[in-house]
């Protein structure tokens, strides 16, 4: 898929295995990086691929904390 790729909110949520309402709500609140159209939700792949590299970064580095203050 292209980086330039422009996806929708149900594609969004169909990529992350969430429900739309989901996707919704973390758009809304600034979670997945995302902008309107004409009051539509749209998202940009490569930042979505990024939001979840940085999403899998920081469980690993949570998770690492976690391990070390045993």
């Amino acid at each position: 898929m292209p980086d330039d790729e422009i996806l929708t909110i149900r594609e969004v949520a169909t990529l992350l295995k969430i429900g739309e309402k989901t996707a919704y709500t973390m758009a809304q609140s600034g979670d997945l990086p995302g902008f309107k159209v004409r009051g539509q939700w749209r998202f940009r792949r490569a930042d979505i691929d990024t939001w979840i590299r940085d999403q899998v970064e920081r469980a690993g580095a949570t998770r690492d904390d976690e391990e070390g203050g045993r």
